[in-house]
């Protein structure tokens, strides 16, 4: 595989220098082969890397996990410089590697985290060229497919076609940015800054200026006495709220575009979200059946948990669409994934099985709705946050999420039914689910404070006493 890879980068490299040599006013980032022979060469050097450093020395000693360790180093580093040189979509994807902590080698996120708040900037005229090649047509499909013959890339080329322009358009970004705050208006928790459409045009967006530590940045948090399990609660309030309720999701929500920041006044912790580029319209249909498969999921209902996610179209990989949308492995979700945390055996096992499964993986993401493609990507970066700030998995997230897709499913009945006497019954029975997500809240809080002690111990002592 490393040669075939080095045969096609050296044939890319060779094409781009002979015609780049007769114009020296011509920047090589605009012609596509320059990009893909740099991503070839890339992908050549991190495979041989692997293969000629690793292959001499008994694996699972001491000496093959060091080794291992510094070629992941060594080819984060290369990833990094790849994504720097080629800019554009590359830094988008860069993006969402680095915030994958749950599921990527600490050596790649911690290498690629730099582009959440230090990418190099692209000039306009670079990303409508990327736009205008297609990001490399089907020249770079062909390369991936002959390097990774079991691989299928098409659907990833054609979302990021449909979504780019969408994002270089500021005027749609500054709609984007005000739908959501009146959305989520009743979130006093959320900022989004202002948009001055007077100085704003479809190149020019102005917006307010806001600044504060990124979502992920744990230490920043307890530096400036900010809850870190507040944080994790509300970001996670807002993410269920746009899925859920509303149907129009932030897409984007990599640590760069998520700050945090005490109010000096209140004393309260804001969240400031950036970057409305790039948004997902749910159809109601899409969002019913994703509401459904997540009570399915979080109440361990593994008959509705195959209805749902094959009509999500996972046909027969719905244990694996089922593990990749709660990164729990399959014993964790027939468990119930709100029974118990993460633990490091866990963690193992998700990040072995993301390499082993990885053709299956491709298959589900090109049977998958469109939509579902920005969610999934969405659910990684929520967890990359969860997971630096040790929050994954957490009972009151999927709470939240509970509360969210009984209103959800709620408001959808109600507004199917034309009888006043069944819109009250689904009223009452909304009622009633809310108020025992509320008593297990409840009782889960009891359970872990003080006065929550307090009681059993009391409880304990009367029953001894008796």
């Amino acid at each position: 595989m490393a040669r075939r890879a080095l045969k096609l980068a050296s044939l890319a490299a060779a094409a781009s220098g002979i015609y780049l040599y007769g114009n020296k006013f011509l920047d090589p980032n605009d012609f596509g082969v320059v990009r893909v022979g740099r991503a070839i060469a890339t992908t050549a050097v991190i495979t041989y890397d692997y293969l000629t450093s690793l292959r001499s020395v008994p694996y699972g000693s001491e000496e093959y996990d060091f080794l291992k360790s510094q070629v992941h180093l060594r080819s984060a580093e290369r990833l990094r410089e790849l994504c720097c040189a080629n800019r554009g979509t590359f830094i988008k994807v860069g993006q969402h590697l680095g915030a994958l902590d749950y599921l990527l080698p600490e050596e790649y996120t911690r290498t690629l985290k730099v582009l959440h708040s230090q990418a190099p900037q692209s000039t306009r005229q670079e990303i409508e060229q990327v736009i205008r090649e297609d990001l490399g047509k089907e020249v770079l499909l062909l390369v991936v497919k002959q390097i990774f013959p079991d691989f299928e890339f098409m659907w990833l080329v054609e979302e990021a076609k449909k979504n780019l322009p969408l994002e270089l358009d500021f005027l749609n970004e500054g709609r984007n940015a005000e739908k959501v705050a009146h959305m989520l208006k009743n979130f006093d928790f959320l900022k989004v800054p202002r948009i001055y459409w007077e100085l704003s045009t479809r190149r020019v967006l102005l917006m307010e200026f806001m600044e504060g530590g990124q979502v992920n940045d744990r230490a920043y948090m307890e530096r400036n006495g900010i809850n870190v399990n507040e944080i994790s609660r509300n970001l996670g309030k807002l993410y269920s709220e746009m899925i859920f309720v509303n149907g129009f999701v932030h897409c984007d929500p990599h640590p760069g575009n998520v700050l945090v920041k005490k109010c000096p006044a209140s004393g309260k912790a804001h969240i400031i979200l950036l970057d409305h580029g790039l948004y997902q319209v749910l159809s109601e249909s899409f969002r019913m059946d994703y509401c459904r498969l997540w009570q399915a999921l979080i109440k361990a209902d593994m008959k509705r948990v195959q209805k749902y996610s094959r009509r999500l179209g996972a046909g027969d990989l719905y244990p694996l669409f089922a593990c990749m949308l709660t990164a729990r492995s399959w014993e964790s979700v027939n468990r119930g994934i709100d029974r118990s945390p993460v633990s490091a055996s866990e963690d193992v096992e998700i990040r072995s099985n993301a390499a082993a499964y990885l053709p299956q993986i491709t298959q589900l993401l090109n049977n998958v709705p469109r939509q579902m493609l920005l969610l999934l990507k969405t659910n990684d970066l929520l967890r990359g946050i969860e997971s630096a700030l040790h929050t994954r998995a957490s009972a009151s997230s999927f709470l939240n999420m509970s509360r969210c897709c009984v209103r959800a499913v709620s408001m959808y009945q109600r507004s199917k039914s034309h009888s006043l006497y069944r819109r009250a019954q689904i009223s009452l029975t909304e009622a009633l689910s809310l108020w025992q997500i509320n008593l297990y809240e409840l009782f889960l809080w009891l359970k872990g404070s003080q006065l929550g002690n307090w009681v059993i111990a009391l409880l304990s002592w009367m029953h001894h006493s008796t």
